[in-house]
């Protein structure tokens, strides 16, 4: 079934607490903060209903024979991604702004849920049914869903239990009904959302089998108990016409803050085994990167558009300078372009029957467009000039007494007029420089972080140990296999540990000392483990299980055969 724009409106008006600026919001369909972007969410729910947009943004499913949209259908063919890729073209180009937060980029982490029902069930089997049930009614009933990730963490040095534990979200007590749970979690657009999938990022359960704050669930955004306390947004703070995109295109942050919040057991999807929770956090963004990294990809057109309108008002088209920096833009934006390709034209069969993105590709991709984007957006401003942050506003543009001078100094020739020149720099003002643009550009690198993967150079200072490299790289042709190396302080040898090969130690004299050159910075986080002995591997370690000392976590890491797809 497709919404229609006011149905969306409609399912907003459910008793759901809202506050922002310190009050109570009654209606989110109509208060300043939020009537913008919930009139570009339905927006883009009417634009399914008329026939320019229609084939681009729905499809007729084969079971049901209904008509669904694009967005939520579960991947199967490279077809599909890249129906998927036109439809975010078409909804960016018809708002004409960005907006990441509309559904179709979060209910791809549940397909990461759907492709591991198997590995899940074999942890614990209660659960696989729910995923199912709720990615086809997401996909039938066209449910505006988010997700919930990101806990306010506290002291992230210390573990729950030495500080409050409501700093993390985690369940308090079972009943008969569901589990009970408590904490927050922040998330753009839950107070205008149906659902969100909320599940935890960090690994807070240390060397624990089972943990309370090991649980991921689905939750309604008028659950009782569930509070939504929104920063202040910048719709309304200023003349549209000064701040076109601030007024329209603000997608607003939420603290979500489950206070006792019953999630009923047919909405759990995993609980307290943190395999499960481990396997998540692995996985998580394998299918949302792409509509994530789409959305960045329009912003780099924006920029562009931008930029180019600039030089072409002001005869600097011809500038090699400027050539060479409008080159540069149009390099990220294709590069941009060709990881998403790629990541689709050498997809793979999931576990599961999807069709998923190749991850090198995919998340390369990523990589590049976050970590260059405060690079391209100077690049952007330079090539706007000064003029974007010194510029007065509309209201002098139309000031009897004001209007003729700036007329003269803004007027280029019979071609630009003055107002296209205004129009043109407060467009560029909001894009790149305002504080619209300062919080798109942190969400932007905030929300997709890049992996915390290390290549790691390894020798021995004093002493000997047993070096140990497994092969976890999905796609390549020794995927699961291993090495096995000797280090000595007396052989001054070493060894390269590059990027998705997991590694172990095993020291094999007192007093070894191992030193380490790593290309990242260690994140607990993106800590996985592969347990020591597992059966698939068969890592002859040269010593028996009763001379191994191992510690309390690698006691506990997960077999080979139920995380070695999907590292």
């Amino acid at each position: 079934m497709l919404l229609t724009g006011d149905q969306y409106r409609d399912s907003l008006c459910d008793g759901r607490e809202v506050w922002v600026d310190g009050k109570k919001v009654e209606d989110v369909t109509s208060h300043p903060v939020f009537k913008p972007i919930v009139d570009i969410r339905a927006r883009i729910y009417d634009m399914a209903h008329e026939e320019k947009f229609r084939e681009q943004l729905t499809y007729i499913d084969e079971t049901s024979g209904k008509k669904n949209c694009i967005g939520s259908k579960l991947p199967k063919t490279k077809s599909d991604w890249l129906s998927k890729r036109q439809a975010i073209k078409t909804i960016m180009y018809e708002v004409g702004a960005v907006v990441t937060r509309v559904g179709d980029e979060t209910v791809g982490e549940m397909w990461s849920l759907y492709d591991g029902t198997e590995i899940l069930n074999k942890v614990d089997p209660r659960f696989g049914d729910n995923i199912a049930n709720h990615i086809q009614k997401v996909l039938e009933s066209d449910t505006f869903h988010v997700s919930g990730n990101t806990d306010p963490k506290g002291d992230r040095s210390k573990l729950p239990q030495d500080q409050d534990p409501d700093m993390l979200l985690h369940a308090v007590k079972e009943t008969d009904k569901g589990i009970v749970v408590r904490g927050a979690k922040y998330e753009t657009a839950a107070a205008y959302a149906n659902q969100a999938f909320v599940k935890p990022t960090i690994a807070n359960w240390g060397d624990q089998k089972l943990s309370n704050y090991a649980l991921g669930f689905i939750c309604p955004m008028n659950a009782p108990g569930l509070k939504h306390i929104c920063r202040s947004g910048f719709a309304g703070q200023s003349n549209p016409e000064d701040y076109p995109l601030s007024n329209r295109a603000d997608e607003i942050d939420t603290l979500l803050v489950f206070d006792n919040v019953l999630i009923p057991w047919e909405d759990v999807l995993f609980y307290q085994h943190t395999k499960a929770a481990t396997f998540i956090r692995g996985t998580l963004h394998r299918y949302s990167a792409l509509a994530f990294v789409e959305r960045i990809l329009h912003m780099a057109d924006l920029m562009i558009g931008t930029a180019l309108h600039n030089i072409r008002q002001t005869g600097l088209e011809h500038q090699q300078a400027v050539r060479e920096k409008i080159a540069i833009l149009i390099c990220y934006r294709e590069g941009i372009d060709a990881h998403l390709t790629a990541s689709i034209a050498n997809a793979e069969k999931s576990p599961a029957g999807l069709l998923m993105p190749n991850q090198s590709f995919l998340y390369t991709g990523r990589v590049h467009a976050c970590s260059q984007l405060h690079k391209m957006i100077h690049i952007a401003r330079e090539l706007c000039g000064g003029q974007i942050c010194v510029t007065p506003d509309h209201a002098d543009f139309n000031n009897t007494d004001t209007q003729p001078w700036l007329k003269k100094f803004y007027s280029i020739n019979e071609k630009w007029s003055s107002e296209d020149r205004r129009r043109l720099l407060a467009f560029g003002r909001d894009l790149l420089n305002s504080s619209y643009a300062g919080h798109k550009l942190t969400f932007q690198l905030f929300a997709q972080s890049p992996p915390f993967a290390q290549d790691k150079l390894i020798r021995v200072l004093h002493g000997s140990a047993l070096d140990v490299a497994v092969d976890i790289r999905k796609n390549s042709k020794t995927f699961g296999k291993h090495a096995v190396v000797k280090l000595s302080a007396s052989e001054f040898n070493q060894i390269l540990v590059p990027k998705g090969f997991a590694h172990g130690i095993l020291t094999l004299e007192e007093n070894t000392e191992i030193f380490y050159k790593v290309t990242n910075y260690y994140s607990k986080e993106h800590d996985l483990g592969i347990a020591w002995n597992d059966p698939t591997l068969k890592i002859n370690w040269g010593v028996s299980a009763e001379e191994m000392k191992i510690s309390e976590k690698d006691k506990n890491q997960p077999n080979f055969d139920l995380l070695g797809d999907y590292f």
